[in-house]
């Protein structure tokens, strides 16, 4: 009878390490998987980059060290998107396309200032690509950060922790945001009145 005991311990152990061994693997593959969806949209980023750098070259002649910024740091973003992983790169990543936001952001500044660069349609589609690519970024990152906190905290939970090893799981890092000029408050201004 204690043998029957036993055997059914042994057995209630054996399926309870296999669970939580599969579930600690479904959750890195998870985290995987949501960290190739920020990677393809940054791709899609990154080659669409040029094209509006090409477009509005000729036009903006005068301002090369803008177009120069903006090819720097997506061939900077580029290079660390290759290494970066869930398990390391991503605080490099998130840092080198911040630095490349902000470059498409001064871009874009001096787009507005040129009205027949912005009254070309060819510049006009890139742009929308580039702010529709940029949202698909932003749920990417945001599904990403959900699914490794998932794994992350699944990894940290007793009794799972002790199997965590056994999975060869490690902690995946999460996208965060290290611009200070990220975490600053845009100002809006709706007065209507001149801006001296």
């Amino acid at each position: 009878m204690s043998s029957w005991i036993l055997l059914i311990v042994l057995v209630a152990v054996a399926l309870w390490v296999i669970s939580a061994y599969n579930s600690l693997i479904s959750l890195r593959n998870h985290t995987f998987n949501a960290f190739k969806q920020i990677d393809i949209q940054l791709k899609r980023r990154h080659d669409l980059i040029p094209n509006l750098v090409s477009a509005v070259k000729g036009a903006m002649e005068f301002e090369q060290s803008t177009l120069e910024a903006v090819i720097q740091a997506r061939n900077q973003a580029v290079k660390i998107q290759a290494d970066a992983t869930p398990t390391g790169g991503v605080k490099a990543l998130a840092a080198a396309e911040a630095q490349l936001g902000a470059a498409l952001s001064r871009l874009n500044v001096v787009v507005e200032q040129y009205p027949q660069l912005k009254a070309t349609a060819n510049i006009g589609q890139l742009q929308e690509e580039l702010a529709s690519t940029e949202n698909r970024v932003s749920f990417a990152r945001q599904m990403y950060n959900d699914t490794a906190t998932q794994y992350n905290t699944k990894q940290q939970q007793f009794p799972t922790n002790l199997v965590a090893g056994l999975a060869k799981a490690t902690p995946a890092e999460l996208w965060e945001i290290e611009e200070q000029a990220e975490r600053a408050v845009p100002q809006v201004d709706l007065s209507m009145k001149p801006k001296t």
